[in-house]
């Protein structure tokens, strides 16, 4: 086929693309490392480095001519859909990074890499007076950022807009308190009875046996190891290295059967859903996850709707006790499926249960709005947090350990626009499985049997491989025939534990 000039012009845009997305990659693989294998006494040389790879991909990012590239081929008529589409997230990405100067992308990025360096150390010495400083020129940092786009009046609204496009801070409140009032009632009732026996989960279970169960597990979701591996890290995360390289972190406790198990579980999720983008979208703007929200939808529905199953303990348990027979002698599948579903109160949001989780996520939203509006000092956030714990979950933490030190996100990061989206993505969790379940009527008995086929495929077709080709409501309405609500959610969670402790 003979080339026209809109390909030619295309192909110089691919080439860009992917410039792009290798640079972010390589400052991926930074950070992967920093929050794995890097020595301690290199800290300070890794966040010099990063520093310098962030402001030669901002330069890149927003060099003029590649602006007027975008621009000769924004009005043209003969590009396809996904070039369309494309385009369209690529000059709202330029006009973005343009407004940031070169000099506050350097700063921002080795302030960040020196700040999570010093949280490494203050977390376990409980020394958050450590962190006051960072912190303060993390909000300022973060504070400056949205100043750059003065057409959102609340900065929050700005953060929240980078990682769920279309949402702001009013809504996502609104979503809050429906939920609050929903489930406060269900949290009250299933608290006030019997607890489940769980003193099997605390016994001693080597780390390498626990490690291999649950990556036996997340190969049998679909996980592809010959495009990633599992590490071990402080706080769990997953993050794309290249096209083919998505990488997943988990901690492990040898006295708590389900904290590697679980983050296991909720990384592969995310990273599931990285490795099913299609193909062609790889190395462009569309080449990843649609919003923060989606993509904690594919974490939670993978740890929770499945992981925390009946169906998935009929289909593991017995392997479990093969894994662990001394531990696990006196211990029966159902004692196994009520214990990890337990609901109690708790400081820990990565520990918390499914349904006391969101309130760990809207007491970190409430704080954040504080901070951000001027209404919280950043000295007295340690003591704010402990009131709000105790406010929203009736505790209070003995230290900082357990309190406004156990997040790694305002650490390694701007402050704003994160943690909404773990409750949108708890949400969207149950809305995503209930339409798949339409699709596939009998889907429970797959899990039963350990069978991943339909659901990881429905999944892959409808959510996955999309990418960032449809904006977040139109991919939430494309896939489950309706926009986000918070209905099948509740109604799995009514359901779930109205049956397990009635």
């Amino acid at each position: 086929m003979t080339q026209t000039p809109t390909d030619a012009a295309w192909t110089e845009l691919q080439t860009r693309f992917q410039e792009l997305a290798d640079l972010g990659g390589t400052l991926a693989l930074l950070g992967w490392d920093q929050s794995t294998y890097l020595p301690a006494g290199a800290a300070g040389g890794r966040a010099r480095q990063q520093a310098l790879l962030a402001r030669l991909r901002h330069e890149r990012a927003t060099d003029a001519a590649y602006g007027r590239r975008l621009d000769e081929l924004a009005g043209r008529d003969d590009l396809s859909p996904v070039q369309a589409r494309t385009l369209a997230v690529a000059r709202k990405e330029f006009g973005e990074a343009t407004r940031f100067p070169a000099r506050f992308v350097a700063e921002f990025s080795q302030h960040v890499g020196e700040s999570y360096a010093a949280w490494t150390g203050a977390r376990p010495a409980n020394d958050f007076a450590r962190m006051v400083p960072y912190l303060e020129k993390t909000l300022d940092l973060s504070l400056q950022a949205a100043s750059y786009f003065p057409e959102f009046a609340d900065p929050l609204d700005y953060f929240i807009d980078q990682s769920d496009e279309g949402m702001t801070a009013a809504q996502v409140g609104e979503i809050f308190s429906a939920l609050r009032a929903a489930l406060v009632p269900v949290v009250e009732a299933v608290t006030a009875a019997e607890p489940p026996r769980t003193d099997f989960l605390h016994r001693r279970y080597p780390g390498q046996e626990q490690l291999k169960f649950g990556e036996a597990v997340i190969r049998d979701y679909g996980y592809d190891f010959t495009r990633g591996r599992q590490d071990l890290t402080h706080h769990p995360f997953m993050t794309r290295l290249g096209g083919h390289d998505l990488r997943i972190t988990t901690r492990v406790k040898e006295n708590d059967l389900t904290e590697a198990l679980y983050s296991t579980l909720h990384e592969s999720g995310h990273a599931m859903y990285e490795q099913g983008v299609a193909e062609e979208l790889l190395g462009t703007p569309l080449g990843g996850g649609v919003s923060a929200g989606v993509h904690e939808s594919q974490s939670r529905l993978w740890e929770n709707l499945v992981g925390r199953s009946r169906a998935f303990w009929a289909a593991y348990f017995g392997k479990l006790r093969d894994t662990f027979p001394e531990q696990l002698a006196d211990v029966t599948e159902g004692e196994m499926y009520r214990a990890v579903n337990t609901v109690a109160r708790s400081l820990i949001r990565t520990d918390a249960d499914e349904l006391t989780y969101n309130l760990h996520v809207i007491t970190r939203f409430e704080l954040e709005r504080e901070l951000l509006g001027g209404r919280l000092a950043v000295r007295d956030l340690a003591d704010a947090w402990h009131a709000a714990y105790e406010q929203n979950l009736g505790l209070r933490a003995e230290n900082d350990v357990n309190g406004v030190l156990q997040d790694v996100h305002w650490y390694f990061g701007n402050i704003g626009g994160a943690f909404q989206g773990y409750t949108l993505g708890n949400v969207l969790s149950a809305q995503f499985y209930a339409a798949a379940e339409r699709a596939n009527p009998g889907l429970e008995a797959d899990l039963a049997r350990a069978d991943f086929g339909r659901l990881h495929g429905w999944l892959r077709e409808n959510v996955y491989a999309p990418g960032r080709l449809y904006t977040p409501n139109e991919l939430v309405e494309r896939a489950t025939g309706e926009p986000l609500t918070v209905e099948p959610y509740l109604k799995y969670l009514r359901e779930k534990y109205g049956a397990l402790f009635s």
